[in-house]
């Protein structure tokens, strides 16, 4: 479980744990933080792994270190994301190429480096591929554009395409590949913008008048790391409130 040492992230984790997996929880850097989400979860077992997982030697360390504690890796969710402003139209040329590689590496390639190493233990661990599941989690924004951060839609759109890619190419092996399209979540990443004076605008867009709280989002992706029926591999569910239809 990439970034889970708040937020949506946290969530999931517990939503996991409470479902009866052992979680890997993940931090970038806040190994303190991750420490207190892995202690209130229910269950046992739980570890946690920190490292910077846009260095490709850093997310095949995180994946062995999870197998090696865990015994084992079933469930893949990546969830570690960033969200930078680079309007196109205020942004320098030197802001705009940093923000793009730096939302992509995170965003998109590290999911992919990820996706490969568990994919590569669940085709060579003895009792077999079947069953493994690997579950992103993308965005609205992939569908709706963000005309503030380009580099976020556009990594989100990718990151949903990658897990139907996914899907059709491990189905021969029993491995599911999903992904959740959230709209505005009440995060500490989403927090400028909520708390800030068009946060009663954002917060108008769902007609229940609010944004998700990590919870609901978390549920959906428990269910489908947990029990969804292969039938669903290739699906981008929306979790926006109705927000943005389509």
């Amino acid at each position: 479980m990439t970034g889970a040492s708040r937020g949506i992230g946290a969530a999931v984790a517990q939503a996991l744990a409470a479902a009866g997996h052992r979680v890997a929880v993940h931090a970038g850097r806040d190994t303190a933080a991750a420490e207190r989400v892995r202690d209130a979860l229910p269950g046992s077992g739980h570890i946690v792994v920190t490292g910077d997982l846009t260095e490709p030697d850093a997310c095949e360390r995180v994946v062995a270190e999870v197998v090696d504690g865990l015994g084992d890796l079933d469930v893949l969710v990546n969830n570690a994301g960033i969200f930078a402003a680079h309007p196109i139209d205020a942004t320098g040329y030197a802001h705009w190429q940093q923000v793009w590689r730096q939302t992509l590496d995170l965003n998109l390639v590290a999911p992919a480096n990820l996706a490969w190493l568990t994919v590569d233990h669940l085709l060579h661990r003895e009792k077999g591929p079947s069953g493994g599941r690997l579950i992103s989690v993308g965005s609205r924004g992939a569908y709706r554009g963000e005309p503030a951060t380009p580099a976020y839609g556009a990594s989100k759109a990718a990151l949903h395409a990658m897990a139907q890619s996914l899907a059709v190419a491990l189905a021969p092996h029993g491995i599911i590949a999903a992904a959740v399209a959230p709209g505005f979540v009440d995060t500490e990443m989403a927090s400028s913008v909520l708390d800030g004076p068009g946060g009663d605008a954002v917060r108008a867009q769902s007609p229940f008048g609010r944004v998700a709280a990590p919870a609901e989002v978390a549920a959906t992706v428990a269910w489908l790391a947990t029990d969804a029926p292969e039938w669903v591999s290739g699906t981008v569910l929306d979790v926006n409130g109705a927000s943005y239809l389509r």
